[in-house]
């Protein structure tokens, strides 16, 4: 699909409160947003809760721009501290909740209600960030001790860790399992993005993204992958968000780990921290920054001569009131754009394409 400048908007469908501290971070649950189940997401706060909102269709429309949202859920009284990041299972079945009071949890749905079915310990202090691979089976968490933990799902809501990733010197801000394969990506305080593989269930670095090969020279705050997992961008503390692809045309090692290249850098564009970046299915990059702005990046179809780059396609100069710290697109048929803030409050937004009227 082509995209042109000047030719959407962003509509803001409404902003759910209910948080009494920062919103860190935003999770849709990707068993949601089908013509059976409404889109449902979680949000998690620096008010130790997690809040689990989900889409009231109205009646007389199908379209999302005229639908509701609720507060399904409040998850609380487990954290004694930050709720920092959460994540949802691939089924949907279970959300993983990392906080700053060391642990994570698992909350499963039972019957309506959600309920804290198991409890991870080990990180020594904060835990930053938590996600599950494709298939549900690993689960992975990041934190302040500079280490990644990787856990293997149990039966009866047992994990078991299987692997301490020690390799970068400083913080780890975000972990990302792989669309499709079980290769996990770090990203860190210490400017580095960390791609680790199994080899004989023996984990390890297979690579390090940093600035001697075209890396970013400040903290890597997150990335994300584009719907094929070809392609990964990263965003950072430097001001830039880099593209990166991977290079299958030369297999490092027998168990076929691709590497990654640096393939362009979005620069000039922000002039703060830019926190968080998600890519959407339909090819939309979007990032969330400490300027209080949300950007959206397509790729320059035009201007290949120089090798791939992606032009500007929207800012919306003040979606919130403080930092932006997560920006995330919903799944299914139309996706919709949730974004999280500093300033306590989560905003579901529509890019909506100018000529048509429609979502894209």
């Amino acid at each position: 699909m082509e995209f042109y400048e000047g030719a959407c908007e962003l509509k803001l469908l409404q902003t759910l409160e209910g948080h009494t501290d920062r919103v860190w971070s935003l999770a849709w649950n990707p068993a949601t947003g089908t013509a059976e189940t409404p889109l449902v997401f979680a949000s998690c706060s620096g008010d130790k809760t997690v809040r689990i909102w989900e889409q009231n269709p109205s009646p007389s429309s199908s379209s999302s721009s005229h639908s509701s949202w609720n507060c399904k859920a409040v998850l609380e009284d487990t954290h004694t501290r930050t709720v920092r990041s959460c994540s949802w299972s691939p089924s949907g079945k279970s959300l993983a909740v990392a906080s700053f009071d060391a642990t994570t949890s698992i909350w499963e749905n039972v019957g309506g209600d959600f309920e804290c079915v198991s409890t991870l310990e080990g990180h020594e202090n904060e835990v930053k960030s938590v996600s599950w691979n494709a298939s549900g089976t690993l689960l992975a968490t990041c934190g302040r001790d500079k280490s990644v933990w990787i856990w293997e799902v149990q039966p009866g809501n047992e994990y078991e860790c299987v692997s301490v990733l020690q390799g970068h010197s400083q913080d780890v801000k975000m972990v990302l399992w792989h669309p499709t394969l079980d290769v996990l990506f770090s990203c860190s305080y210490d400017n580095t993005v960390k791609v680790w593989a199994d080899d004989d269930d023996d984990w390890q670095c297979v690579q390090t993204l940093g600035e001697p090969n075209n890396g970013h020279s400040s903290t890597v705050w997150a990335l994300s992958f584009n719907k094929t997992g070809d392609k990964m961008v990263t965003c950072s503390d430097d001001l830039t968000l880099k593209i990166w692809e991977m290079d299958s045309t030369s297999m490092q090692s027998a168990d076929g780990y691709a590497p990654w290249r640096h393939l362009c850098t979005i620069t000039g564009y922000h002039d703060r921290t830019i926190f968080s970046v998600h890519w959407s299915s339909e090819g939309i990059i979007a990032s969330g920054a400490a300027d209080d702005a949300i950007r959206f990046f397509v790729e320059d179809k035009d201007g290949l001569v120089d090798g791939p780059s992606y032009k500007l396609l929207l800012k919306e100069e003040k979606a919130h009131g403080m930092d932006i710290n997560s920006v995330q697109w919903s799944p299914g048929e139309k996706q919709l754009l949730a974004s999280a803030s500093d300033d306590g409050t989560v905003k579901i937004w529509e890019l909506a394409s100018l000529c048509t009227g429609n979502g894209y």
